[in-house]
Formats: structure tokens, C-alpha cells, sequence
């Protein structure tokens, strides 16, 4: 018998213990099986944002590799970037301190994908790659071979401390991403298309046509007797 509880045996008493604990797991898995759920319902929301108060860069890593970030310009002075003369970005902010004059969003964490009313965060990756002279920002996922461009430059040269300014393709914004009325610290690449109409146009494909459906009238007029009589209607210039 448990001293602390009597008139329970041991083995009651320790799965007494250990019932809380099994349950908050048991709520863990829930909540992280849900999460998807809840992109797909659109628990999240987004705001329009001022494009003249951001940048869109590449950041030079090793001999090719480029990093995607993006900065903010919260207030006017001193600015966070500027265009030097031979077309890349002097980053500015790294001369000052720029607690609340600049913003950074670096990684997956500060930026994702939306498209149509979908929050993409867990299924599309953002990434940087150069062909030629070209540097696109695509978006990919493992279920799909097609990729969406988002943003791209010219690289006018490569330059450790140069970064190079992207700019998004047509229909592509930024925008805030919101929880209610609750504001958030994360950007999204946003599209207000729906998700199949990008892809079929990245894929050079069309989008199925629409099932016609003959109305109920012709449908009843067709049953048993045949070919169905089409109303002719004459064609005036």
C-alpha cells in the first residue's frame, strides 16, 4: 500500500502520477498534428505594407551561395541601405546602431509564403539561385516539381559587402502577417492568385476548363429519345 494514499496499492498510485503527464503529451501531439490544419484554415491573416519602406536583398555567401534577407526602414534617418554606384546595396545599418530605426527579417522565421488566403510557411521553401548572371528568388515544395519566381536581379558583380537588390515579380507584395487584430513580426511573399493558377502558368500549362453541364431541361429532353435537340440561335452581324 502507497503511505501517502491509503487504501490505494502502489500500481494505482503511480498510474495516478503519471495520468497528468500522459495527458499534456497526449495534448502535444494534438496541437502539432493540428498545425497544418491551421494554416490550411487560414488562421492567420495579412496586412498591406508601404514597399518604399523595405528592401528586398541577396547577401553574398562564399564563392556562390546567396543568403535572402530583408530590412525595414522604420524611421527616415539615418537609412538602413544604400545603392552604391556600381548597383549593389552598401548595408548601412551594420555602421550604427539600429535598434529601432531598422528591422531585419533573415531566415524562415522572420518571412514565408502566402498565397491566396493560404499560408504557406510549412509547405513552400524560399531560396536564392543564380543562373548565369540571373539570381532568382524561387519558391519550391517536395510535392511539386514546379517552382514559382517570386523576385529576381541582374548581378552587376559580386561583392562580399555588396548585396543585391531583388525585385518581385508581377502580382508579388509583401505583406504583414496578423492574428486577429494583433499585428505580428513576420512578412509574408504574398499572392493574391490562387495556388493552381501559378503553378499552371510556371508550368506553361492551362487550367482544366470547366465541366459544362447541359440544363436540366435538355437533360430530361435527351433521356430515351436520343440525340438532344439544341436550340439554334442565328447569328447576326
Amino acid at each position: 500500500m502507497d503511505p501517502s494514499k491509503p487504501g490505494l496499492t502502489r500500481s494505482q498510485a503511480e498510474r495516478r502520477t503519471y495520468r497528468p503527464w500522459r495527458n499534456a503529451l497526449l495534448a502535444g501531439a494534438a496541437l502539432a498534428a493540428l498545425t497544418p490544419w491551421a494554416e490550411a484554415a487560414n488562421l492567420f491573416n495579412s496586412r498591406p505594407l508601404d514597399a518604399s519602406s523595405f528592401a528586398v536583398l541577396a547577401r553574398p555567401l562564399g564563392r556562390s551561395d546567396w543568403n535572402l534577407l530583408v530590412l525595414e526602414q522604420i524611421k527616415p534617418q539615418p537609412r538602413c541601405w544604400e545603392e552604391r554606384p556600381d548597383g549593389l546595396i552598401d548595408p548601412a545599418l551594420n555602421r550604427f546602431n539600429f535598434t529601432g530605426i531598422c528591422s531585419r527579417y533573415l531566415d524562415s522565421n522572420g518571412y514565408s509564403l502566402r498565397i491566396g488566403d493560404q499560408d504557406l510557411a510549412s509547405r513552400y521553401r524560399l531560396q536564392l539561385r543564380q543562373s548565369g548572371n540571373e539570381l532568382q528568388l524561387q519558391a519550391s515544395t517536395p510535392s511539386d516539381p514546379t517552382t514559382l519566381v517570386v523576385a529576381r536581379a541582374q548581378v552587376p558583380l559580386r561583392d562580399r559587402d555588396g548585396f543585391v537588390a531583388l525585385k518581385l515579380e508581377s502580382g508579388w507584395d509583401l505583406q504583414r502577417r496578423s492574428f486577429g487584430e494583433q499585428t505580428l513580426n513576420h512578412l509574408y511573399f504574398a499572392n493574391a492568385a490562387p495556388l493552381p493558377q501559378l503553378l499552371a502558368a510556371a508550368s506553361g500549362t492551362s487550367q482544366p476548363a470547366p465541366l459544362l453541364v447541359a440544363p436540366p431541361s435538355l437533360l430530361a429532353q435527351g433521356m430515351g429519345q436520343g440525340p438532344i435537340r439544341l436550340p439554334v440561335i442565328p447569328f447576326r452581324d
